[in-house]
């Protein structure tokens, strides 16, 4: 398929989102495949898609193209290929998978199987960096002074160079004395991710299940827990006394064993398939859940992640993940 993708276009016309339509179909021919790429851009033309499918010709032969189910709905163009992998395995491939989303500004990703949307999932989110664009720990340091020397600490541990537990304990001790007002005025101007209203919309109308599993605080899970309409929500206790932090965390710390636990145990309370389980996150302490997870997303996550993640989604929004699914 790839030798041919551009036969019937003129050279004027290669490089226009409006001819994208000449080469790929609204759906998949009978060929046997055994994973799909999904590729996904603004205003991706026939030039584009066929540079990724060059780029990839070594490790990956299509059979096939056709439209996403929610091409365009959400102001994406999105391609579904299907084909076979040729003699590499999938872990490979990752790093691959980054250098062409970077040369061509588009999210890729290559699946072997995937959940869908005609039956019941759950869906775990980090918070920090995920759901909302801080590291709330971080503002919470910020606004005692501390800013600098708690957000490399955080840095650290979100690149796993630091075990979450004594990264934690570490950055929490350094916020004694802060007011709890000062949360309050985080909490009030918290910034949510671009997509996240529509992924989860989007989910709620298929009887998925949502939930937020965070190394973050209380405070503001349980904020946006009911803010967005969760079903669930674990994270951290700040210990408070006279309306000031403690430095103290209270209860165990949610790392990244409990979040894959968290799945695992909202799956069975509710009933729903493993292969239907899908875990997102941007961090170090986010690669056990992920891994727990029929499918794991990164989300603008840092290298480590990008790579070990089953899809990464480094260009656009959250509701990016919705082209990983079938319909």
């Amino acid at each position: 398929m790839k030798d041919t993708l551009l036969n019937n276009i003129d050279n004027d016309d290669i490089h226009l989102a409006s001819f994208l339509s000449h080469v790929v179909s609204n759906s998949h021919n009978d060929s046997a495949y055994s994973h799909t790429l999904t590729v996904i851009g603004q205003a991706v033309t026939p030039y584009l898609l066929h540079s990724v499918l060059i780029k990839l010709n070594d490790v990956f032969t299509p059979s096939s193209a056709a439209f996403h189910h929610l091409h365009k709905q959400m102001g994406d163009d999105v391609i579904e290929i299907r084909g076979a992998l040729q003699n590499t395995e999938l872990e490979q491939i990752k790093p691959l998978l980054g250098d062409v989303s970077k040369a061509y500004n588009v999210d890729v990703g290559l699946q072997g199987s995937r959940p869908s949307l005609s039956e019941p999932g759950l869906l775990v989110m980090d918070m920090d960096s995920t759901v909302i664009a801080i590291e709330c720990i971080d503002e919470i340091a910020k606004l005692a002074g501390v800013g600098e020397q708690v957000a490399e600490v955080t840095a650290k541990a979100m690149r796993g160079e630091i075990a979450f537990n004594d990264s934690l304990t570490h950055r929490v001790a350094c916020l004694e004395g802060v007011p709890v007002s000062h949360l309050n005025q985080i909490r009030d101007s918290i910034p949510i991710m671009p997509g996240i209203q529509a992924l989860l919309t989007h989910l709620k109308q298929h009887n998925w299940k949502l939930a937020i599993a965070s190394g973050g605080f209380t405070f503001f899970a349980d904020h946006l827990k009911a803010r967005l309409g969760l079903d669930f929500a674990i994270s951290n206790t700040l210990a408070v006394k006279n309306e000031q932090l403690t430095g103290k965390v209270e209860g165990e710390i949610v790392n990244a064993d409990v979040k894959a636990r968290t799945v695992n145990a909202l799956a069975e309370k509710w009933q729903i398939s493993a292969k239907q389980t899908v875990a997102m996150g941007d961090g170090a302490n986010d690669l056990v859940m992920m891994a727990e997870s029929a499918l794991g997303v990164a989300c603008h996550g840092k290298p480590l992640v990008n790579e070990k993640a089953d899809v990464a989604i480094r260009i656009g929004n959250l509701h990016s993940l919705l082209y990983f699914l079938d319909k």
